[in-house]
């Protein structure tokens, strides 16, 4: 059986979505990243890069939830567009969320909320990244049902893992500045699936505390 390693957090949210959209069994195993199980020697092995999150699918390791959302919608045959332009859109959207609105939006998290000093500087330059990707994306989807024209796709999964939690950057606006983007990730939101996945973080108690421990777990570097 498929095991996903898990925390409630917008990465493995993707693959969530995307494993409930599937409905193929699979065993969660959480790994708890305000305590440092992350960086444990056995986890290590399967994502040695110490992110969630991972899987391991009939013995093969997967790690980075793009890499997993390629992995799991080929081996399946879903959720990828059956036509050449439109799957080429699809990949393009997906990576789009890839190196762009999920490394700022964390970036952003990370100086809105978690430095140690505020840094006007840093805080500008990655809300205003977030900001410009969510226009970018807003743009294609006032003329795009989704991502990838008209078929849902893993590139609009990838989208709904940050973008249903931009409250933490956007505060309570949260996505109204973008109302096509906040058209999508609340159609998303609505999907069984999609209940199913935030229903996950409900099966465990992870640490929510943000002290020294959590700091010392999510930012070593720094320590």
């Amino acid at each position: 059986m498929l095991k996903f390693y898990f925390h409630p957090t917008p990465n493995p949210a993707k693959v969530a979505l995307l494993l409930e959209e599937l409905e193929i069994p699979y065993e969660l195993s959480p790994v708890d990243t305000f305590k440092g199980k992350q960086h444990e020697p056995e986890y290590l092995k399967i994502n040695p890069n110490g992110k969630v999150p991972a899987i391991v699918d009939d013995g093969i390791a997967v790690f980075d939830s793009h890499a997993i959302l390629l992995h799991l919608s080929a081996k399946h045959g879903k959720f990828v567009p059956s036509t050449p332009s439109q799957n080429a859109e699809m990949l393009s959207w997906l990576m789009f969320v890839a190196t762009g609105l999920s490394p700022f939006s964390g970036q952003a998290v990370h100086f809105l909320h978690h430095a140690p000093e505020t840094l006007p500087y840093a805080r500008n330059r990655y809300l205003k990244e977030v900001e410009r990707h969510y226009r970018i994306l807003d743009a294609r989807l006032a003329g795009s049902k989704y991502l990838a024209g008209d078929t849902y796709s893993i590139a609009d999964m990838a989208l709904w893992g940050w973008g249903n939690s931009a409250g933490f950057i956007f505060g309570e606006k949260g996505l109204t500045d973008y109302p096509h983007v906040k058209r999508l990730v609340d159609e998303i939101s609505a999907r069984p699936a999609a209940v199913r996945a935030l229903a996950l973080r409900d099966k465990f108690k992870f640490k929510a505390d943000f002290d020294d421990e959590t700091r010392r777990a999510l930012f070593p570097q720094n320590a």
